[in-house]
């Protein structure tokens, strides 16, 4: 959506996949979230305020990626979240670089704006690019290059967010934890409850560096070495 990458649908084809998306997702008992990647064009989320004022599909239903690529696309989210919507912050390995070369919001002073605003905290989301091709194109649009995405930029927002914002590290691992689990309707994730998966992850008081990392109960990172490498170790 707004990108010039896009296959550029109508609003009405946009519109019959979120419908299919939905009622497939009530038929096998998933949330059929239609995860929307937003670009830096002028139209911003334009499809999904129509979506919300022109249909009966509600706003739940989509949840837009990379909201914070630049400031006037985060205050378009900003206004989505306070109708109720979920946005989907995309993290970054270097925010300080990101917000002054590139524009981007970081994380952290867009979670500071949510509470600033009284968003309700289930409604934002983090996530990465982690391990998946990061095209970079020149002012002219033009493709010059790939990187790849790393997941440790999810810790450096949780980091930003208790350091540099002082906002509590249970409201910032929300976005990672169980935001993103109550979403998507991921039964058994994101809490630390009985009968849930026993994943977790151990961080040290001080860095929050993680040290241990528990996956379905199994012992993956043990004082910061991995103690299970691969499938075929």
């Amino acid at each position: 959506m707004s990108d010039h990458r896009s296959s550029q649908p109508s609003f009405e084809e946009f519109i019959r996949a979120a419908a299919d998306a939905r009622v497939a997702g009530m038929l096998v008992g998933k949330a059929g979230i239609v995860n929307v990647h937003v670009g830096d064009g002028p139209r911003k989320l334009e499809f999904l305020f129509r979506a919300v004022e022109e249909t009966e599909i509600p706003i739940t239903q989509f949840l837009p990626t990379h909201i914070n690529r630049n400031p006037e696309l985060f205050e378009d989210a900003i206004k989505y979240a306070k109708m109720g919507g979920y946005i989907d912050f995309t993290a970054s390995e270097d925010p300080e670089i990101r917000e002054e070369q590139d524009g981007e919001v970081s994380f952290s002073k867009g979670l500071k704006r949510i509470l600033e605003e009284g968003i309700h905290l289930d409604n934002f989301t983090l996530s990465s690019d982690g391990q998946g091709s990061l095209p970079i194109f020149n002012e002219k649009k033009e493709f010059v290059g790939i990187g790849v995405g790393k997941s440790t930029s999810l810790l450096v927002g949780i980091k930003d967010c208790v350091f540099k914002e002082n906002i509590p590290l249970e409201i910032a691992i929300r976005g990672i934890t169980s935001n993103p689990a109550k979403i998507l309707k991921l039964k058994g994730k994101g809490r630390i409850e009985k009968n849930y998966y026993a994943d977790l992850c151990l961080l040290d008081e001080e860095s929050l560096d993680i040290h241990t990392v528990i996956a379905k109960g199994k012992l993956m990172v043990e004082n910061k070495k991995a103690v299970v490498v691969g499938r075929f170790e």
